[in-house]
């Protein structure tokens, strides 16, 4: 008896597994075909201390950057772990600079900050990339992107093997990285992720990432350092690091309707000038990153909302707001006269052209009934060939 229902009981079993590695497979096809439809950055410094001026100077240009490509604040996630604008040391109250030549001020009036000082966390970080945060966090606090979505995660501070220093006191690992990027995936946070680190053995937070989509690029190899660039003497400190300073200086030459790809970027890395290597990790991503532009990522997109209706309540209002002026109302009694009576075939038509809002609300909820009893079918045409199985197991125990 026993002989007869394991056996049966196993091909139930892989039946309900074959039918929802389906569903999950249908979901992934759907999600590849996802339209890029915006634009999305995170831009974190990790490290307190005047010392580390340089790191929140880093972040500042990206951030200044990436506003002049179009994308806008609202859709920039912004993380200073401290505000060497208004530090004691600062010989320029309020200011923050790049250059020892202080031509341009990086905390000017439109800088936003999302997180800063203590509210950068390792904690906060994660749940910015997840979507899990408490109630009371405001929506200008979240990432709120979706399954169109192109993100730009930048991270500069103190690293070494497989880690990220927070604020001099805790560790981003590069487990939790990874583990944070496959969640995002699972639920569709994102069609395209590029993750940018200036750090020391930056590439090594890159070695448990596993979900497709991602491309990475880290400023040094495991063991070798990621060096600043130059000293400010009257700031009294470095201002910038290599890598980040050769990234800027790449950018400061496009606009955001340049064609630039992510291997022209890639290539403009010289590791003389770096004194480390650059490291890219693209195993991850699909595409040719030659037919890939820059600003896929650090510029702007337009947003697309896709309708299955047509343009028949939007035609309506715009002609409903347009202007009349006398002499359209003129040419418009003219045609309303000469236009033949409406047949009853006419007077369906227009009932449709209108938009009613009982029809156009049954149409929204029928599309999305189609859609759902499509993938029920799935579903039970798999519970019923389990129950079956399971009557057949049942008889024959007897």
């Amino acid at each position: 008896m026993k002989n007869t229902i394991i056996p049966t009981s196993a091909i139930s079993f892989l039946i309900l597994f074959s039918t929802l590695v389906h569903l999950n497979n249908r979901h992934l096809v759907a999600a590849e075909s996802t339209m890029h439809t915006n634009n999305w950055a995170v831009l974190v410094c990790t490290s307190r201390f005047w010392f580390n001026y340089r790191h929140m100077a880093n972040t500042l240009s990206l951030y200044r950057t990436v506003k002049r490509l179009g994308i806008p604040d609202e859709r920039i996630i912004l993380m200073l772990a401290d505000d060497m604008a208004c530090n004691a040391r600062n010989k320029y109250p309020a200011q923050v600079f790049n250059n020892e030549n202080h031509r341009l001020n990086l905390y000017g009036d439109n800088v936003e900050v999302d997180y800063r000082g203590y509210e950068v966390t390792v904690e906060n970080f994660l749940r910015v990339l997840t979507g899990r945060h408490e109630n009371a966090v405001p929506r200008s606090k979240r990432l709120l992107s979706d399954e169109g979505s192109h993100i730009l995660l930048y991270m500069t501070g103190h690293g070494g093997d497989e880690f990220l220093k927070f604020q001099d006191s805790e560790e981003l690992q590069s487990h939790d990285l990874a583990d944070a990027v496959k969640q995002m995936k699972e639920k569709r946070r994102f069609k395209e992720l590029l993750i940018m680190v200036d750090t020391c053995q930056a590439a090594t937070l890159f070695n448990q990432l596993e979900s497709p989509g991602v491309l990475a690029i880290g400023s040094s190899l495991k063991g070798e350092n990621s060096y600043s660039h130059h000293l400010d003497s009257d700031v009294g400190v470095s201002v910038v690091d290599r890598f980040t300073y050769y990234t800027l200086a790449f950018f400061e030459r496009l606009n955001m309707y340049a064609n630039a790809s992510l291997t022209s970027l890639f290539n403009s890395y010289n590791p003389n000038l770096l004194m480390s290597t650059a490291y890219y990790r693209t195993d991850l991503y699909q595409r040719n990153l030659e037919e890939v532009p820059v600003t896929n990522f650090f510029g702007s997109v337009m947003e697309t909302i896709h309708t299955e209706l047509a343009y028949k309540a939007f035609s309506n209002k715009d002609f409903t707001n347009e202007i009349t002026t006398p002499q359209k109302k003129a040419s418009a009694d003219v045609e309303k006269h000469l236009e033949p009576p409406l047949t009853d075939t006419k007077l369906d038509n227009a009932s449709d052209i209108t938009g009613c809002p009982h029809r156009l609300i049954w149409n929204t909820w029928q599309s999305k009934l189609d859609s759902i009893a499509e993938m029920e079918n799935i579903v039970n045409h798999g519970l019923f060939f389990m129950l079956l199985l399971l009557a057949v197991a049942t008889c024959l125990s007897f």
